[in-house]
């Protein structure tokens, strides 16, 4: 489960991230106009290409933001689809029993109502690492029992169709499982874009603060705005690649999951 523990970590700093970013910022920004009012050369000329070069780089951060938070709010739609795909395989498995003989269905359906409350509790228990870790490896298990039981149920029935269509549902519902905690928890931009991230929003307040050098009185304002902006974007950005620990979740996706729980009873 080393993808849960580098997901939880990298959510946790998110903030203390965005914080850094805008202290870093506000620096980056004295330190370029401290630079700049010592060696700045005040000719148009100058000042003309050096706008050219600062307009391109900011210009470069801007559609690298516009790109993570597109990417970001792409992958969190997929994530609350991947919730609702999940409970219709459930639900379309759960409902398959009834091929089954009457004999063998409680205890099929017994351990569905348990598989789906492990599950659940992946999710709900997050960011606590160890109880989501107990009802992962839980849910696994149940998906052993599951599916042995479901063999022996389809050998007594001895009814092919009913072998492919429930065995073939009972596939497709641990799929979808694995793709939820596997790849959807691993489905991330790589870490170097948000180097180039940090990296250009400082480069750029160093731009900024060096250009503001050719004027008295800047505005102090103006400067915290940036940078609080600028900090506010990017903690948005982290925050919704990481939707299950932080402010924004789809927590209230899982609604499906628990309706469909209480279904069961």
């Amino acid at each position: 489960m080393n993808f849960v523990h580098f997901a939880t970590d990298i959510a946790h700093v998110s903030g203390f991230s965005a914080l850094g970013l805008f202290i870093g910022l506000l620096l980056v920004f004295g330190i370029g106009r401290y630079i700049g009012v010592r060696w700045l050369l005040a000719t148009e000329s100058e000042h003309t290409s050096a706008g050219l070069l600062d307009g391109a780089i900011f210009g470069l951060l801007g559609l690298l933001i516009a790109f993570t938070f597109s990417g970001a709010i792409s992958r969190f739609d997929d994530r609350k689809e991947m919730v609702i795909t999940e409970a219709n395989a459930i639900g379309t498995a759960y409902l398959r029993l009834d091929l089954l003989a009457v004999e063998m269905q409680p205890a099929l359906r017994a351990l569905f109502r348990q598989y789906l409350d492990a599950r659940l509790e992946i999710y709900q228990k997050l960011p606590d690492l160890k109880a989501t870790e107990v009802a992962l490896v839980r849910a696994n298990a149940l998906q052993g029992e599951i599916w042995s039981a479901a063999v022996k149920a389809c050998e007594v029935t001895s009814s092919v169709p009913t072998t492919n269509l429930l065995l073939t549902a009972l596939n497709e519902m641990f799929d979808i499982a694995t793709q939820r905690t596997t790849v959807a928890l691993e489905m991330h931009p790589p870490t170097i874009i948000y180097v180039m991230l940090f990296s250009l929003a400082l480069i750029s307040a160093g731009l900024a603060g060096y250009t503001t050098a050719g004027i008295a009185k800047h505005s102090l304002t103006h400067m915290v705005v940036f940078a609080a902006i600028i900090a506010i974007t990017v903690y948005v950005i982290l925050d919704i690649e990481y939707p299950r620990l932080g402010l924004i979740r789809v927590d209230s996706v899982d609604r499906v999951l628990v309706d469909l729980r209480k279904s069961m009873e």
